[in-house]
């Protein structure tokens, strides 16, 4: 009798945490389901949102004003940060680099290798890892910032396309200055190399230059080129379209920014991988 009685007791307790468990299992179903539909339907609103900006970019009405002032204002923004970057890249590149070389007495080799390293893939990725940081994170919270205001709002009541005004712009301006400033960042950071190896020895500009240079084919500079106007474009895209879709608070505004560096620091990382994989194929 008290074995009958203990199993009555025990079944519908054992009833209860099946119940449970399943419940529990259906939440985090329900869970996984909505997580993945937002995942694809961010990815499905992103690319509406290259679409539309890919079409504004070739009308005539383009805004060649915003666009120039746009230009000024990310170069304006990134050149002091840039010089100070690039020479201290080259600076501890060199320091970093010249006491193995000693070792192998190979140290007439130094500028050509940081040459090369420097212009193939740290000037670029480094520049690039920067300039999302400064200029993609200011696009997010601008933008983001308009759209809790409802500025971009009233644009579209006035007739004036916010994707042309002020995306189309931003991320033509991106994808112009960082190639440049990429440019800049591996002059400043030869000079800084040069500066590098005048602290324990003394070398003339012109011979380290030149050194340098002789170490350096198109297969280095023309690849490293048109790799960053990929992350220019990257970064542009990236900070545009986490602040024109920022929510409506105050708290969007600073979830934009934070998100625009980081996926954008992402994907230049994945396009410098891709295109580290295409550039082997060319050698």
């Amino acid at each position: 009798m008290k074995e009958h009685k203990n199993r009555l007791t025990t079944t519908p307790r054992i009833k209860e945490a099946t119940v449970r468990s399943m419940s529990k299992l259906s939440d985090k179903t329900l869970k996984k389901k909505v997580e993945a539909g937002n995942f694809f339907a961010d990815i499905a609103s992103a690319y509406l949102f290259i679409v539309q900006v890919v079409k504004q970019t070739f009308t005539r009405d383009f805004e060649f004003r915003e666009f120039a002032r746009q230009c000024f204002m990310i170069g304006n923004k990134t050149l002091a940060l840039i010089s100070v970057t690039g020479a201290i890249m080259g600076l501890v590149l060199t320091i970093q680099s010249r006491p193995v070389l000693v070792e192998f007495g190979a140290v007439s080799m130094l500028p050509g290798m940081v040459a090369i390293s420097i212009i193939r893939e740290m000037g670029p990725v480094i520049t690039a890892l920067i300039f999302a940081g400064k200029i993609g994170s200011g696009m997010g919270a601008e933008l983001g910032s308009m759209k809790v205001t409802e500025q971009i709002d009233a644009m579209e009541v006035s007739a004036t396309n916010p994707i042309r005004f002020l995306v189309v712009t931003r991320v033509l301006a991106a994808t112009l200055m960082l190639p440049l400033l990429v440019l800049y960042a591996d002059a400043m950071g030869l000079l800084g190399s040069w500066l590098a190896a005048n602290i324990k020895g003394e070398v003339t500009l012109t011979l380290f230059l030149s050194q340098a240079f002789s170490s350096i084919d198109f297969l280095d500079l023309i690849p490293a080129t048109i790799k960053t106007f990929f992350f220019g474009a990257v970064i542009g895209f990236v900070g545009t379209y986490k602040g024109y879709n920022a929510g409506m608070g105050t708290e969007s505004v600073g979830k934009a920014a934070n998100s625009a560096v980081v996926l954008a620091s992402l994907l230049v990382l994945v396009v410098d991988m891709i295109a580290v994989q295409i550039t082997d194929l060319l050698y």
